[in-house]
């Protein structure tokens, strides 16, 4: 056989392998990269096979990628859908508000979403996006004056936060301090998070115009660093601040994080993971270990307890008694709903979690993506 008609063979072969590959994408994603592994015998939970009907409600559905939640004074719901949306929910009534300026790629687009503690008097929303500046992708926290109809007063209060296709944190929550706090993952650029200079791999607390808090640890914007990708922020009664943060990815997945978090705290990456330890960085409260991974989303206390949602873990975690050495993990509904996102208390007592089976990683079911609401009395 000549070497020509050799390597035409091998041409023609490797082009019908990628052909069938790309053919039958969604397949192979699912089972070798985005498949929900089984959360280890111990930690398995409740399913929807031993609950009733009406103890898991939908509250809205047909949703594209929602991020984010936050509650209005008079009941209604608020969430970002990660496409550029905000959505207002009251009931059967919907309607969604086009948010100029987001960028959504990759894992970017319109993510954090908070009120102001005063939002009854003034009407201030934060939103945390993906946009563009002159040198490419950057991420900012914008704040506009929200009267269900339009946003209008946009203002950004911070800018220039290192954006990617991966790794971009985003989540905002109002201490009870009043200040502002803003989770930045490290955009793929791992060594920035050891850079205090850098806002990449941070969380950072400012007030509500976006200046730097009063006794922040550096003088900066920045409260905590050595983060990777934290997604959920969430404080206890006790006024605890808790963090969950995305551990290493790819074929090396694991060391998802629940972290304490403590002004002035270096969280490690990409120095330290699991149990390692290094003078001057603090160990994670609770890791997922080398061999599952949780791809945490956001967080919420409840009854002395933090729940977060799992990506690729499609599962809704909870972690209880939040004490060093005690502390026990459990996963419910595992695959139930596929990939879980946000998790949120509402005011009426309930918890409620979005699906996030549109964002590309997941399987689509009938109605995604949801907004769902648990009673908490359902894991006691």
């Amino acid at each position: 056989m000549s070497l020509k008609l050799r390597a035409l063979r091998i041409v023609i072969i490797v082009a019908l392998i990628a052909g069938a590959a790309y053919a039958f994408r969604g397949p192979l994603l699912q089972v070798f990269v985005f498949r929900s592994a089984a959360p280890p015998t111990p930690q398995q939970g409740i399913g929807l096979q031993t609950t009733r009907a009406s103890d898991v409600t939908i509250v809205a559905q047909d949703l594209e990628v929602p991020w984010a939640l936050a509650f209005l004074p008079d009941g209604a719901l608020l969430v970002t859908e990660r496409p550029g949306r905000l959505t207002l929910i009251a009931g059967d009534r919907r309607r969604s508000i086009d948010v100029t300026g987001v960028r959504q790629a990759g894992e970017g687009g319109l993510m954090g979403l908070a009120l102001h503690p005063r939002f009854a008097e003034n009407g201030w929303l934060y939103l945390c996006l993906t946009g563009e500046d002159g040198a490419g992708l950057e991420n900012r926290v914008e704040r506009y004056l929200f009267d269900r109809a339009v946003l209008g007063e946009r203002k950004v209060i911070l800018d220039d936060i290192p954006a990617a296709h991966f790794h971009n944190g985003c989540r905002l929550a109002f201490g009870a301090d009043g200040y502002l706090y803003v989770t930045t993952g490290d955009a793929g650029a791992r060594d920035r998070a050891q850079d205090r200079r850098s806002y990449s791999g941070k969380i950072l607390r400012v007030t509500d115009d976006g200046a730097v808090a009063d006794g922040n640890p550096f003088n900066t914007a920045v409260y905590s660093y050595g983060h990777r990708n934290p997604q959920g922020l969430a404080w206890g009664e006790d006024g605890r601040l808790w963090s969950t943060e995305h551990g290493r990815s790819g074929l090396g997945s694991g060391f998802d994080e629940v972290n304490l978090i403590e002004a002035g705290g270096n969280y490690g990456w990409p120095v330290i993971q699991g149990d390692e330890t290094q003078s001057g960085m603090t160990a994670p409260f609770l890791h997922s270990g080398a061999d599952y991974t949780w791809a945490p989303g956001g967080a919420a206390y409840l009854d002395g307890r933090i729940f977060f949602g799992g990506l690729r873990g499609a599962a809704l975690y909870e972690v209880w008694p939040l004490e060093e050495g005690r502390a026990r993990l459990r996963a419910h509904f595992h695959d139930d709903f596929g990939r879980i996102r946000e998790v949120a208390a509402g005011p009426d007592g309930m918890l409620y979690f979005t699906t996030s089976n549109r964002d590309g990683r997941g399987r689509a079911r009938a109605g995604d993506d949801k907004i769902l609401r648990v009673s908490p009395e359902l894991f006691r």
